[in-house]
């Protein structure tokens, strides 16, 4: 068996790609291998910040021999015909063979294909392959004989070989050969190298670690031991770690210090900057829990002064960046946050949904009106956060830093004194910003993060700016879903309705029509949250069509006691029974168009089965209503399950379509007021299975 070796030695290939553009190199080649016929035992990709490298194990010495069937004209076709395949298909009539389909007989050629030596068709394949990875962004450049060829930085050198022999081909003006080169600055020359073993050697000797893995690890671990010594702990970032992962092919970890002279800078600012920046990691005091005066950096170099005047250069431009950050957070405290309100209405937030103003003004009365339906006196409160949740937009530190919106408005509003609820509001009212994080824990939170959210569905959705199946550029779906934990997490009882009710006041009188879609959208997302948890699509459908049931809170009680109803013999036999029903139902009705939902007389029950049914029809219909209305949900599912035993008594001894035509009336009420009374939990059509 051969193994293959390939890299592909580059200028710098920005950190953030090169993850996938590793995986997109293994998914090519893996599968044009595989396209024709060479199977293997293993393969995987590297990436690193000058090379993208694939190893893979087990390939055959050579394509194994195949035979096509080519079906050729009837034996009896014109001359010409035979010919014309014969050619075609590179054969002579020797080649071929005379089957019959029952139609009579005709030609089939048997084409034998050879194999051919592994590398002869890698090299083949390859130049294709290479140019159809998909980079984000790629510089292009002409070639001699071909159309312009991309890639992501300047190509210097193509390593590849397979069982230590070179495969011979050219890309981007590149010819393959067994060598590259180590690190930048730390190794000189060429590496020669045949095989993966001796590769990974070579390059580790020449202070390159391919695997981003191992260096990601290497960081993680210098890090965490360089701030122990001095008694401090690293502030995890993983998406740090992995960006400085891509920039260092040997890295070295480094701490340096912060002059106290920046420290009263909020900590948010202060890691920001340096990871936006510098690429830094924020250290903290276990004792304290506040953000340390040191940081961690990691040098892509071994110096021979232990690394001082490396951290000497990143003091410095640290300072610097410090210094405009604290310049930005004095100036900003100079105006207070109310006095910012109105420069808002020089910010168009989007062009048909006004000026940021227009928005803070819509979201303000709304978070009051929502706010006195949480309870708790919050109204004020909730209107005032509200009122002030976007005049950071307008400050210096949020424009050189949007990640920091919220968090720095909280800052200035406690500093101009205004409430803590009021504050954390305007820090949290953007919460929750993905699956993964908290959703806001006061009162006065919930009311703005929600009333932030609907004012934006309601705009969008009245505007036409809907999210598609290939988009979603204001991010309507996320808020949808803040809006469901929302509701869920912090078991607040609205009816979506009139939530969406409210969100179109601040846009005049509102649109029902938009207003039913907004709900539609919300019961899509709500199908999406709760799939997660293992709840089925088809019963939410099943319950919001009764048309009646928009509360969040109420709706995932009621389907979390229907799913475990119909797990049981009852539930899935009740169900099966209604399924019955409602299919004789929808036939007979079809045929006398009349829909059969009047009360059934008692009168004209003959039959001790459908007697039984009625009576007991009755005695569910006065028991589950309390039971609905107390949300007591499984007692209700409990009185359902009684009718399941009627039910198949009914179907097993009772004739629906009587010849009696008064009788035959009858029965099918009685079967309608059983669709009616399983409709009281939910719409049975509605459900799978």
């Amino acid at each position: 068996m051969s193994d293959l070796l390939l890299e592909l030695f580059s200028e710098e290939i920005p950190a953030r790609m090169q993850a996938q553009a590793a995986k997109d190199l293994e998914r090519l080649v893996v599968g044009a291998l595989a396209d024709r016929g060479l199977l293997f035992e293993g393969a995987k990709a590297f990436a690193g910040p000058r090379r993208l490298t694939l190893a893979v194990s087990g390939l055959p010495a050579k394509q194994p021999d195949v035979s096509e069937e080519k079906k050729g004209p009837r034996v009896n076709a014109p001359a010409k015909a035979i010919e014309g395949f014969l050619r075609s298909a590179g054969v002579t009539l020797a080649d071929c063979e005379q089957r019959d389909d029952g139609k009579g007989p005709f030609y089939v050629a048997v084409i034998g294909l050879k194999g051919r030596a592994t590398a002869d068709v890698i090299a083949e394949f390859l130049p294709d392959v290479l140019a159809k990875l998909p980079w984000p962004k790629s510089m292009r450049w002409p070639q001699a004989t071909n159309a312009p060829v991309r890639w992501v930085r300047p190509l210097h050198s193509i390593l590849c070989t397979l069982d230590g022999e070179v495969v011979e081909f050219a890309f981007a003006g590149v010819t393959a050969d067994v060598t590259t080169r180590g690190h930048r600055f730390l190794s000189s020359g060429v590496i020669a190298a045949k095989r993966f073993d001796d590769y990974v050697a070579k390059l580790r000797a020449a202070h390159v670690i391919l695997d981003a893995e191992e260096r990601k690890a290497i960081i993680f671990e210098a890090v965490k031991q360089a701030a122990f010594i001095h008694g401090l702990e690293m502030i995890p970032d993983e998406g740090l770690l992995n960006e400085v992962a891509g920039l260092a092919e040997w890295p070295v970890v480094l701490l340096g210090t912060i002059e106290n002279q920046f420290m009263d800078v909020p900590a948010e600012i202060l890691q920001t900057t340096m990871r936006v920046h510098q690429k830094y990691f924020a250290l903290r005091d276990p004792a304290t829990g506040k953000m340390a005066n040191r940081f961690a950096l990691v040098a892509n170099m071994v110096a021979e002064d232990g690394g001082k005047q490396i951290i000497a250069g990143n003091e410095r431009v640290l300072r610097a960046r410090l210094s405009d950050a604290k310049f930005f957070w004095d100036q900003d405290r100079k105006v207070k946050l109310a006095d910012r309100v109105a420069a808002l209405g020089d910010i168009v937030f989007h062009a048909k949904l006004g000026t940021q103003l227009e928005r803070v003004e819509r979201i303000e009365a709304l978070a009051r009106k929502i706010g006195a339906q949480i309870g708790g006196d919050i109204a004020e409160n909730a209107g005032r956060a509200a009122r002030l949740a976007k005049a950071d937009l307008t400050t210096g530190v949020v424009g050189e830093f949007p990640e920091l919106q919220g968090t720095m408005g909280r800052y200035y509003a406690l500093h101009d004194h205004e409430d803590a609820d009021v504050a954390d509001a305007i820090r949290d009212h953007y919460k929750p910003v993905g699956p993964s994080d908290i959703v806001p824990v006061s009162r006065v939170s919930w009311a703005v993060a929600l009333s932030d959210k609907l004012d934006t569905l309601y705009g969008m959705f009245a505007n036409g700016e809907r999210p598609t199946g290939s988009g979603d550029p204001y991010a309507l779906r996320r808020a949808a879903l803040g809006v469901i934990r929302i509701l869920l997490e912090k078991d607040l009882r609205f009816s979506l309705n009139e939530l969406c009710g409210w969100a179109a006041q601040g846009y005049g009188d509102g649109d029902e029509a938009v207003i039913s879609d907004l709900v539609t959208f919300f019961a899509e997302r709500l199908k999406v949250v709760q799939r997660a948890k293992g709840m089925r699509h088809d019963l939410i459908d099943a319950v919001f069509s009764l048309g009646n049931e928009d509360e969040l809170v109420r709706i995932v009680s009621r389907v979390e006691a229907l799913q475990a109803f119909l797990k049981t013999d009852d539930g899935a036999n009740l169900l099966a029974g209604y399924k019955r029903a409602t299919n004789i139902l929808k036939a007979e009705e079809k045929k006398d168009g009349v829909v059969f939902d009047g009360a059934f007389d008692f009168a004209l029950l003959s039959e001790p089965a459908e007697k039984v049914l009625a009576d007991t029809l009755g005695l569910t219909q006065v028991a589950i209503a309390p039971s609905l209305e107390t949300e007591a949900f499984a007692v209700a599912m409990t009185v359902m399950a009684g009718l399941r035993t009627p039910v198949d008594a009914f179907f097993e001894k009772v004739k629906v379509n009587a010849d009696d035509r008064a009788v035959r009336a009858n029965r099918l009420n009685l079967l309608g007021a059983l669709r009616a009374t399983l409709h009281q939990v939910a719409d049975f059509s509605k459900i799978e299975g």
